[in-house]
């Protein structure tokens, strides 16, 4: 994938991904006091990262089908539950990557869906690669007050229903080698609204930004051990911060664990079932106040990679991303 290089170089290239790495979790901690979010971050997001970076589409020079199920505070009425399905790919003698990805949120009376394209053209280096993508669609924000059981039935404002269709667009790039990764993405550009009679209601979410970054260490032969940190920053809310390491043994199992301040603690496993079919689990234990009223947070990933090789020690890519 990169050119042959010296052992110098790729201490040079590694050494820099530790600086990139710490140098980010340095600065998550200086920017303000960290708290949780309400809003939904992917645990898994290090392994399927076209979910909020549209640089990522073709990463892995390979066609391949992503299904992503996520239930979050299991036990609470209407909470979150989010599904997308994904697919991209790139040719590996080629600098261009595409995709599209259905999508869908649930959050109590909210129904949020979208359909996007996406597109990427990576910039090959000597020893590293800058991939810069897009991605555009269309969303569609739907919610029903009137299925709500009132005393005053009579309130207008519990009497409508909202469709409202608008476009979507989103920027990312990543730069990588093969040892490190760090990104930087804004999956949603359009700050949209929606009219109704003389009221004008804000009906996407603030602009998000994510900057996330991981570092492979060969530990042994059959040990590779990848921390990662992720930093979300949306405007005028405290940033959230999400800090872990996965370990990867023979090629097959994966298992990690992170901290998101304030919000949750996270377990991970991950198991190569055959060369093409990967599967995902990740589980949230809440710990802010939220917990009393959830059992925690399950998700779920499954991937399908076209025409890979038969031969295990191929099955995935060294970077682990």
């Amino acid at each position: 994938m990169y050119n042959t290089k010296s052992k110098h170089t790729i201490r040079k290239q590694y050494s820099l991904g530790i600086k990139i790495l710490f140098g980010l979790i340095l600065s998550a901690f200086s920017v303000t006091t960290l708290y949780a979010q309400r809003e939904a971050m992917y645990s898994q997001y290090m392994f399927n990262m076209l979910n909020i970076n549209p640089a990522y589409a073709g990463n892995r020079a390979v066609s391949n089908v992503t299904l992503l199920y996520r239930h979050q505070w299991a036990g609470i009425k209407g909470a979150p539950r989010t599904a997308s399905l994904s697919w991209d790919q790139r040719a590996s003698e080629s600098n261009i990557g595409y995709g599209i990805q259905i999508f869908n949120d649930r959050l109590g009376l909210e129904n949020s869906s979208s359909i996007r394209g996406f597109y990427s053209y990576r910039i090959p280096m000597k020893n590293s690669a800058l991939s810069m993508g897009i991605n555009a669609g269309v969303f569609n924000y739907q919610v029903d007050y009137t299925i709500i059981n009132t005393a005053q039935s009579s309130d207008p404002l519990l009497n409508r229903k909202i469709n409202q269709l608008s476009p979507c667009v989103g920027l990312g790039a990543i730069y990588e080698s093969e040892k490190f990764y760090v990104g930087f993405s804004i999956p949603d550009l359009l700050d949209t609204y929606y009219s109704e009679s003389d009221e004008v209601v804000r009906m996407a979410p603030k602009l998000h930004y994510f900057l996330n970054a991981g570092v492979m260490i060969k530990a042994s032969d059959a040990l590779l051990l990848k921390p990662s940190v992720m930093i979300k920053a949306i405007s005028g809310a405290p940033v959230q911060f999400d800090a872990g390491i996965n370990a990867w043994i023979n090629n097959t199992f994966g298992f990690g664990a992170s901290y998101r301040i304030g919000d949750a603690l996270i377990g991970m496993f991950e198991v190569q079932l055959n060369s093409n079919l990967r599967l995902g689990y990740g589980y949230d234990y809440s710990i802010s106040e939220i917990n009393k009223y959830n059992s925690g947070t399950h998700e779920l990933m499954l991937r399908y990679e076209f025409n890979k090789s038969k031969d295990k020690s191929k099955v995935l890519s060294p970077r682990y991303f």
